[in-house]
Protein backbone atom coordinates (compact mmCIF):
# COMPACT_ATOMS: atom_id res chain seq x y z
CA UNK A 1 0.00 0.00 0.00
CA UNK A 2 1.41 3.40 -0.99
CA UNK A 3 1.70 6.21 1.50
CA UNK A 4 -1.51 8.24 1.32
CA UNK A 5 -0.35 11.82 0.91
CA UNK A 6 -2.69 13.11 -1.79
CA UNK A 7 -6.04 14.81 -1.11
CA UNK A 8 -8.54 15.57 -3.86
CA UNK A 9 -10.65 18.53 -2.73
CA UNK A 10 -13.99 19.26 -4.36
CA UNK A 11 -14.60 23.02 -4.15
CA UNK A 12 -18.16 22.93 -5.48
CA UNK A 13 -20.54 20.30 -6.82
CA UNK A 14 -22.06 22.57 -9.45
CA UNK A 15 -20.88 22.45 -13.03
CA UNK A 16 -21.56 24.39 -16.22
CA UNK A 17 -21.45 21.12 -18.20
CA UNK A 18 -23.56 18.02 -17.79
CA UNK A 19 -21.29 15.27 -19.08
CA UNK A 20 -22.91 11.89 -19.73
CA UNK A 21 -20.46 10.01 -17.51
CA UNK A 22 -20.61 12.51 -14.67
CA UNK A 23 -24.14 13.95 -14.52
CA UNK A 24 -26.32 11.71 -16.68
CA UNK A 25 -29.29 13.20 -18.48
CA UNK A 26 -32.47 12.83 -16.48
CA UNK A 27 -30.68 12.52 -13.15
CA UNK A 28 -32.19 14.68 -10.44
CA UNK A 29 -29.36 16.41 -8.63
CA UNK A 30 -29.79 18.31 -5.40
CA UNK A 31 -26.95 20.80 -5.45
CA UNK A 32 -25.31 21.66 -2.16
CA UNK A 33 -26.57 24.95 -0.78
CA UNK A 34 -23.92 27.60 -0.18
CA UNK A 35 -24.27 27.40 3.58
CA UNK A 36 -23.60 23.66 3.43
CA UNK A 37 -20.33 24.05 1.54
CA UNK A 38 -17.11 24.14 3.48
CA UNK A 39 -16.13 27.79 3.78
CA UNK A 40 -12.67 28.88 2.72
CA UNK A 41 -11.70 29.20 6.38
CA UNK A 42 -13.02 25.73 7.24
CA UNK A 43 -11.26 24.15 4.28
CA UNK A 44 -7.95 25.83 5.08
CA UNK A 45 -8.29 24.82 8.73
CA UNK A 46 -8.80 21.17 7.78
CA UNK A 47 -5.84 21.23 5.41
CA UNK A 48 -3.50 22.92 7.87
CA UNK A 49 -4.56 21.27 11.13
CA UNK A 50 -5.85 17.85 10.08
CA UNK A 51 -4.38 16.74 6.76
CA UNK A 52 -0.90 18.28 6.72
CA UNK A 53 -0.01 16.90 10.18
CA UNK A 54 -0.98 13.43 8.88
CA UNK A 55 1.47 13.70 6.00
CA UNK A 56 -0.67 15.05 3.17
CA UNK A 57 1.54 17.11 0.89
CA UNK A 58 -0.26 17.06 -2.46
CA UNK A 59 -3.62 18.64 -3.15
CA UNK A 60 -5.84 18.67 -6.23
CA UNK A 61 -8.79 21.06 -6.56
CA UNK A 62 -11.79 19.56 -8.35
CA UNK A 63 -15.56 19.98 -8.62
CA UNK A 64 -18.14 19.99 -10.16
CA UNK A 65 -16.27 22.75 -11.92
CA UNK A 66 -13.80 24.35 -9.49
CA UNK A 67 -13.62 27.62 -11.42
CA UNK A 68 -17.25 28.26 -10.40
CA UNK A 69 -16.09 28.57 -6.78
CA UNK A 70 -16.02 32.22 -5.66
CA UNK A 71 -12.53 33.53 -4.79
CA UNK A 72 -10.88 30.45 -6.29
CA UNK A 73 -7.66 32.35 -7.07
CA UNK A 74 -7.37 33.48 -3.45
CA UNK A 75 -7.99 29.92 -2.25
CA UNK A 76 -5.25 28.62 -4.56
CA UNK A 77 -2.87 31.26 -3.20
CA UNK A 78 -3.64 30.28 0.41
CA UNK A 79 -3.08 26.54 -0.14
CA UNK A 80 0.06 27.14 -2.19
CA UNK A 81 1.46 29.32 0.61
CA UNK A 82 1.56 26.47 3.15
CA UNK A 83 5.24 25.50 3.38
CA UNK A 84 4.30 21.80 3.46
CA UNK A 85 2.45 21.97 0.14
CA UNK A 86 4.63 20.11 -2.33
CA UNK A 87 2.16 19.96 -5.19
CA UNK A 88 -1.03 21.85 -5.98
CA UNK A 89 -3.05 21.04 -9.09
CA UNK A 90 -6.55 21.45 -10.51
CA UNK A 91 -8.95 19.53 -12.72
CA UNK A 92 -11.22 21.76 -14.82
CA UNK A 93 -13.31 21.69 -17.98
CA UNK A 94 -11.44 24.89 -19.05
CA UNK A 95 -14.60 26.70 -20.21
CA UNK A 96 -13.83 29.57 -17.79
CA UNK A 97 -10.06 29.15 -17.79
CA UNK A 98 -8.64 31.47 -20.46
CA UNK A 99 -9.26 34.80 -18.64
CA UNK A 100 -7.82 33.63 -15.30
CA UNK A 101 -5.13 31.12 -16.32
CA UNK A 102 -2.34 33.63 -15.62
CA UNK A 103 -3.87 34.63 -12.26
CA UNK A 104 -4.05 30.99 -11.18
CA UNK A 105 -0.45 30.41 -12.21
CA UNK A 106 0.72 33.52 -10.38
CA UNK A 107 -1.18 32.36 -7.28
CA UNK A 108 0.88 29.16 -7.17
CA UNK A 109 -1.02 26.63 -9.28
CA UNK A 110 1.48 24.77 -11.44
CA UNK A 111 -0.28 21.69 -12.81
CA UNK A 112 -3.65 21.47 -14.49
CA UNK A 113 -5.79 18.66 -15.91
CA UNK A 114 -8.39 19.59 -18.51
CA UNK A 115 -11.26 17.39 -19.64
CA UNK A 116 -11.27 17.09 -23.42
CA UNK A 117 -13.36 14.11 -24.50
CA UNK A 118 -13.52 14.96 -28.19
CA UNK A 119 -11.86 17.05 -30.89
CA UNK A 120 -15.15 17.29 -32.77
CA UNK A 121 -17.44 20.13 -31.70
CA UNK A 122 -20.68 18.19 -32.24
CA UNK A 123 -19.46 15.09 -30.40
CA UNK A 124 -18.12 17.30 -27.63
CA UNK A 125 -21.50 19.00 -27.20
CA UNK A 126 -23.22 15.61 -27.20
CA UNK A 127 -20.98 14.36 -24.39
CA UNK A 128 -21.31 17.49 -22.24
CA UNK A 129 -25.09 17.68 -22.73
CA UNK A 130 -24.99 21.05 -24.46
CA UNK A 131 -27.92 22.13 -26.62
CA UNK A 132 -27.01 25.79 -27.01
CA UNK A 133 -24.10 27.63 -28.60
CA UNK A 134 -21.17 25.25 -29.31
CA UNK A 135 -18.68 25.16 -26.44
CA UNK A 136 -15.68 23.31 -27.85
CA UNK A 137 -13.80 26.40 -29.08
CA UNK A 138 -13.93 28.14 -25.72
CA UNK A 139 -12.55 25.00 -24.05
CA UNK A 140 -9.80 24.80 -26.66
CA UNK A 141 -9.00 28.48 -26.01
CA UNK A 142 -8.65 27.62 -22.32
CA UNK A 143 -6.24 24.81 -23.17
CA UNK A 144 -4.17 27.12 -25.36
CA UNK A 145 -4.10 29.75 -22.60
CA UNK A 146 -2.88 27.19 -20.08
CA UNK A 147 -0.15 26.16 -22.51
CA UNK A 148 0.98 29.77 -23.05
CA UNK A 149 1.03 30.52 -19.34
CA UNK A 150 3.36 27.59 -18.75
CA UNK A 151 1.39 24.92 -16.88
CA UNK A 152 3.60 21.85 -17.00
CA UNK A 153 2.57 19.18 -17.27
CA UNK A 154 -0.60 20.11 -19.08
CA UNK A 155 -2.81 17.02 -18.96
CA UNK A 156 -5.86 16.31 -21.08
CA UNK A 157 -8.32 13.79 -19.64
CA UNK A 158 -10.38 11.68 -22.03
CA UNK A 159 -13.17 9.42 -20.76
CA UNK A 160 -13.60 6.83 -23.50
CA UNK A 161 -17.25 5.98 -24.23
CA UNK A 162 -17.85 3.18 -26.75
CA UNK A 163 -19.68 4.34 -29.86
CA UNK A 164 -19.37 7.99 -28.87
CA UNK A 165 -15.73 9.06 -28.92
CA UNK A 166 -13.65 5.89 -29.06
CA UNK A 167 -13.10 6.42 -32.81
CA UNK A 168 -11.05 9.54 -31.96
CA UNK A 169 -8.37 7.76 -29.93
CA UNK A 170 -5.65 8.15 -32.56
CA UNK A 171 -6.41 11.84 -33.16
CA UNK A 172 -6.30 12.54 -29.44
CA UNK A 173 -3.12 10.54 -28.97
CA UNK A 174 -1.51 12.54 -31.79
CA UNK A 175 -1.75 15.70 -29.66
CA UNK A 176 1.25 14.40 -27.72
CA UNK A 177 3.56 14.18 -30.73
CA UNK A 178 4.44 17.85 -31.24
CA UNK A 179 3.60 19.31 -27.81
CA UNK A 180 4.67 18.33 -24.34
CA UNK A 181 1.09 17.51 -23.46
CA UNK A 182 -0.02 14.45 -21.55
CA UNK A 183 -3.20 12.78 -22.81
CA UNK A 184 -4.80 10.37 -20.35
CA UNK A 185 -7.39 7.85 -21.47
CA UNK A 186 -9.79 6.88 -18.67
CA UNK A 187 -11.98 3.79 -18.73
CA UNK A 188 -15.68 4.60 -18.40
CA UNK A 189 -16.89 3.96 -14.84
CA UNK A 190 -20.39 3.10 -13.51
CA UNK A 191 -20.78 6.01 -11.08
CA UNK A 192 -24.20 7.63 -11.12
CA UNK A 193 -24.71 6.52 -14.72
CA UNK A 194 -25.74 2.88 -14.47
CA UNK A 195 -28.11 3.00 -17.45
CA UNK A 196 -25.53 4.46 -19.83
CA UNK A 197 -22.82 2.14 -18.52
CA UNK A 198 -25.03 -0.93 -18.96
CA UNK A 199 -25.76 0.19 -22.52
CA UNK A 200 -22.21 1.13 -23.49
CA UNK A 201 -19.78 -0.69 -21.22
CA UNK A 202 -16.16 0.33 -21.56
CA UNK A 203 -13.15 -0.02 -23.83
CA UNK A 204 -10.16 -1.52 -22.05
CA UNK A 205 -6.88 0.33 -21.85
CA UNK A 206 -5.17 -2.69 -23.40
CA UNK A 207 -7.30 -2.32 -26.52
CA UNK A 208 -6.58 1.42 -26.73
CA UNK A 209 -2.86 0.83 -26.40
CA UNK A 210 -2.97 -1.75 -29.17
CA UNK A 211 -4.69 0.67 -31.54
CA UNK A 212 -2.00 3.27 -30.88
CA UNK A 213 0.79 0.70 -31.08
CA UNK A 214 -0.48 -0.46 -34.48
CA UNK A 215 -0.34 3.13 -35.78
CA UNK A 216 2.92 4.49 -34.36
CA UNK A 217 4.41 1.99 -31.98
CA UNK A 218 4.31 2.53 -28.23
CA UNK A 219 6.91 2.35 -25.49
CA UNK A 220 6.72 2.56 -21.72
CA UNK A 221 7.68 6.05 -20.64
CA UNK A 222 10.40 6.93 -18.17
CA UNK A 223 8.05 9.59 -16.80
CA UNK A 224 6.49 8.46 -13.53
CA UNK A 225 3.15 9.96 -12.59
CA UNK A 226 1.88 10.61 -9.09
CA UNK A 227 -1.42 8.89 -9.76
CA UNK A 228 -2.73 5.56 -11.04
CA UNK A 229 -2.02 6.07 -14.74
CA UNK A 230 0.26 3.69 -16.62
CA UNK A 231 2.48 5.98 -18.72
CA UNK A 232 3.51 5.29 -22.32
CA UNK A 233 4.92 7.31 -25.19
CA UNK A 234 4.74 7.33 -28.96
CA UNK A 235 8.37 6.99 -30.11
CA UNK A 236 9.81 10.47 -30.63
CA UNK A 237 6.80 12.28 -29.14
CA UNK A 238 7.28 15.26 -26.83
CA UNK A 239 4.35 14.31 -24.58
CA UNK A 240 3.08 11.11 -23.03
CA UNK A 241 -0.01 8.90 -22.99
CA UNK A 242 -1.53 7.75 -19.73
CA UNK A 243 -4.04 4.94 -19.25
CA UNK A 244 -6.24 4.80 -16.17
CA UNK A 245 -7.63 1.28 -16.04
CA UNK A 246 -9.80 1.15 -12.95
CA UNK A 247 -12.26 -1.23 -14.58
CA UNK A 248 -9.98 -3.73 -16.32
CA UNK A 249 -6.86 -3.54 -14.15
CA UNK A 250 -7.82 -2.69 -10.57
CA UNK A 251 -5.04 -0.63 -8.98
CA UNK A 252 -6.28 -0.40 -5.40
CA UNK A 253 -2.90 -1.47 -4.03
CA UNK A 254 -1.36 1.65 -5.60
CA UNK A 255 -3.96 4.10 -4.31
CA UNK A 256 -2.40 7.08 -2.56
CA UNK A 257 -5.38 9.39 -2.16
CA UNK A 258 -8.53 10.39 -0.33
CA UNK A 259 -11.34 12.65 -1.46
CA UNK A 260 -12.95 15.55 0.38
CA UNK A 261 -16.37 16.59 -0.93
CA UNK A 262 -17.46 20.20 -1.17
CA UNK A 263 -19.66 19.75 1.91
CA UNK A 264 -16.93 18.16 3.99
CA UNK A 265 -17.32 14.39 3.64
CA UNK A 266 -14.02 12.55 3.55
CA UNK A 267 -14.18 9.50 1.30
CA UNK A 268 -11.38 6.90 1.28
CA UNK A 269 -12.35 5.24 -2.02
CA UNK A 270 -13.94 6.57 -5.19
CA UNK A 271 -15.94 3.40 -5.84
CA UNK A 272 -16.80 2.23 -2.34
CA UNK A 273 -18.88 4.22 0.13
CA UNK A 274 -17.61 2.55 3.29
CA UNK A 275 -16.00 4.57 6.06
CA UNK A 276 -16.86 8.15 5.11
CA UNK A 277 -16.43 10.87 7.74
CA UNK A 278 -18.50 14.05 7.94
CA UNK A 279 -15.76 16.53 8.89
CA UNK A 280 -17.78 19.68 8.32
CA UNK A 281 -20.58 18.81 10.77
CA UNK A 282 -18.04 17.82 13.41
CA UNK A 283 -16.03 21.00 12.88
CA UNK A 284 -19.12 23.19 13.18
CA UNK A 285 -20.19 21.29 16.28
CA UNK A 286 -16.98 22.34 18.00
CA UNK A 287 -15.11 19.04 17.77
CA UNK A 288 -11.42 19.87 18.01
CA UNK A 289 -9.13 19.45 15.02
CA UNK A 290 -7.06 17.14 17.21
CA UNK A 291 -10.03 14.76 17.49
CA UNK A 292 -10.79 15.09 13.79
CA UNK A 293 -7.17 14.29 13.03
CA UNK A 294 -7.43 11.07 15.03
CA UNK A 295 -10.60 10.08 13.14
CA UNK A 296 -8.81 10.60 9.83
CA UNK A 297 -5.75 8.73 11.12
CA UNK A 298 -7.98 5.74 11.88
CA UNK A 299 -9.55 5.93 8.41
CA UNK A 300 -6.08 5.95 6.88
CA UNK A 301 -5.24 2.80 8.84
CA UNK A 302 -8.24 0.87 7.51
CA UNK A 303 -8.17 2.33 3.98
CA UNK A 304 -6.48 -0.77 2.48
CA UNK A 305 -9.62 -2.75 3.33
CA UNK A 306 -11.89 -0.13 1.78
CA UNK A 307 -11.37 -0.35 -1.94
CA UNK A 308 -13.06 -1.19 -5.20
CA UNK A 309 -12.26 -4.87 -4.77
CA UNK A 310 -14.31 -4.80 -1.58
CA UNK A 311 -17.09 -2.64 -2.95
CA UNK A 312 -19.79 -5.22 -2.27
CA UNK A 313 -19.24 -4.60 1.45
CA UNK A 314 -19.82 -0.88 1.06
CA UNK A 315 -22.80 0.98 2.38
CA UNK A 316 -25.75 1.55 0.10
CA UNK A 317 -28.44 4.17 -0.01
CA UNK A 318 -26.85 6.39 2.63
CA UNK A 319 -24.72 8.81 0.67
CA UNK A 320 -24.70 7.67 -2.95
CA UNK A 321 -23.43 10.32 -5.31
CA UNK A 322 -22.67 10.94 -8.94
CA UNK A 323 -19.10 11.62 -10.07
CA UNK A 324 -19.72 15.37 -10.04
CA UNK A 325 -20.80 15.21 -6.40
CA UNK A 326 -17.79 13.14 -5.33
CA UNK A 327 -15.21 15.26 -7.06
CA UNK A 328 -13.78 12.61 -9.38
Amino acid sequence: MNQVDYLRISLIDRCNFRCQYCMPEGAELDYILNQQLLTDEELLTLIQEVFIPLGFRRFRLTGGEPLLRPRVVELVRAIASFPQTQDLSMTTNAFLLAPIAQNLYDAGLRRINISLDSLDSDTFDQIIGNRGRPRWQRVWDGIQAAHRVGFDPLKLNVVVIPGVNDHEILDLAALTIDKQWHVRFIEFMPIGNGELFSDRGWVTSAELRQRIRDRWGLTESQVCGAGPADIFQIPGAKGTLGFISQMSECFCDRCNRMRLSADGWLRPCLLNETGQIDLKTSLRAGISTTQLREQVRHLLAIKPEINFKGRDTGTSGTYSRTMSQIGG
